[in-house]
């Protein structure tokens, strides 16, 4: 009997016996691997959260596009920093700008050396040459000159830029020329490369103070530039000045008279015989919380007196632009715009934490943006935490608003976690 124990043959192979054995051997392979699997997924980094808009992403004034009182001769050219342009007139082909010319050497300078609020800048010296052209202030080569420089003196930056920009003076132009670049030469290269950087594709400089008539540009390509110049405080604080008085004591007028109207912020007039009368000029108007900016240009002026001509056809168009700007409310104080996805599946709404209001004028179309305002965005924050800027516009007159959490941003559960997947 014990023998037939012992020999007994194993039950035969079936169906079930055969699932039950291969459990046995892998179950415990798959609880382990779903054991490290989870691990896995709990250790792994959380993606970076990332703001998403869901307010409008534009928005357009009622009405038709305002008609501005454009000059009868020349050409002239109207923007709106950050809104882009009003129109123009006249064909924009290069001609004279006389002194206007002044603006890119002042942007220059200060772009290559910046002037701290409430600084004079570099000190510069005063060498011969810029002495004795600044005598040619008579009557026989009648040029605009600072004739109280001399030889050995020490000249602040921000004198000169007043200097150049206030009398038009062209030993100073000339100076700063040289004191930049070493020559004169090598500044109005940097001129000309300076204008293909800005665009100017219309544009040619020969020489750093535009007594040259070879020295050529369009009302265009003038606004092109005020829209980076309006982006120096320095250069504004000059330009809208009636008047500046320099380092000898001797006062002197500002040749554009568009320094006393409401908003004017001056920039630089210039004039010649055969250039005409022309002016690159900038203004401002407050709406709401927004200090909206303006630049245009206008040239080619011919009517007597020039100065007067040009002058007052840019007031014109400086005030029926102005009229025209007009603010509205885009979004409220308030209002979801958007929201954090913890790329998860997680959404935590933010919303304005002030009305945000829009600049333009009748048809003009702005966009609305929402980002993170170029810093890291959290994984965990409490309601109220700014987390991005909405803005309207671009550039000087750029709206900006924070938006901010509605609710808790919470870090994404476990069981998001254990199920993203990528």
């Amino acid at each position: 009997m014990l023998a037939d124990l012992t020999n007994n043959p194993p039950p035969p192979p079936s169906p079930l016996r055969t699932a039950v054995r291969r459990v046995k051997i892998y179950a415990p392979l798959v609880v382990l691997l779903a054991v490290i699997l989870a691990v896995v997924q709990l250790v792994r980094p959380l993606p970076e959260p990332k703001l998403v808009m869901t307010a409008k992403s534009s928005y357009t004034f009622e009405g038709a596009m305002p008609q501005l009182p454009w000059p009868t001769e020349g050409q002239a050219y109207m923007a709106a920093a950050g809104l882009g342009t009003l129109g123009q007139s006249g064909e924009q082909k290069p001609v004279p700008i006389a002194s206007v010319t002044k603006s890119m050497t002042a942007y220059i300078i200060l772009r290559d050396h910046p002037i701290k609020k409430g600084e004079q800048g570099a000190m510069i010296d005063v060498d011969k040459t810029a002495e004795t052209e600044g005598k040619k202030n008579n009557s026989t080569d009648n040029e605009s000159t600072l004739d109280t420089v001399k030889e050995g003196d020490k000249i602040s930056e921000y004198d000169a830029i007043a200097a150049l920009m206030i009398p038009s003076a062209n030993n100073i132009a000339r100076l700063l020329a040289r004191w930049d670049s070493g020559s004169q030469e090598a500044f109005v290269k940097k001129m000309n490369d300076t204008a293909k950087e800005l665009g100017m594709t219309n544009t040619t400089y020969t020489d750093p103070s535009g007594l040259d008539a070879t020295t050529v540009s369009t009302a265009e390509d003038q606004v092109k530039l005020g829209l980076k110049l309006v982006e120096i405080e320095t250069l504004l604080d000059i330009t809208k000045k009636p008047n500046w008085v320099d380092p000898s004591g001797k006062s002197w007028r500002n040749w554009n008279g568009l320094t006393g109207p409401s908003g004017a912020l001056g920039i630089k007039t210039g004039t010649t015989t055969k250039a005409g009368g022309n002016l690159l000029f900038a203004a401002q108007k407050k709406i709401g919380n927004t200090n909206q900016l303006i630049v245009g240009a206008v040239l080619g002026q011919h009517k007597p007196s020039i100065i007067d001509t040009v002058l007052a056809a840019s007031k014109q168009l400086m005030t029926a632009t102005q009229k025209a700007l007009d603010g509205a409310i885009v979004v409220k104080k308030g209002q979801v715009v958007g929201y954090v996805d913890d790329g998860l599946g997680g959404r935590t709404p933010v919303v304005a934490t002030a009305d945000v209001q829009a600049i333009g004028w009748a048809s003009l179309k702005v966009d609305v943006k929402l980002a993170d305002g170029g810093g890291t965005m959290p994984q965990t924050a409490k309601a109220g935490t700014e987390v991005g800027l909405l803005t309207v516009g671009e550039g000087a007159s750029q709206v900006k608003v924070p938006v901010a959490l509605q609710s808790d941003l919470a870090s994404p559960g476990i069981g998001s976690k254990l199920t993203r997947i990528g």
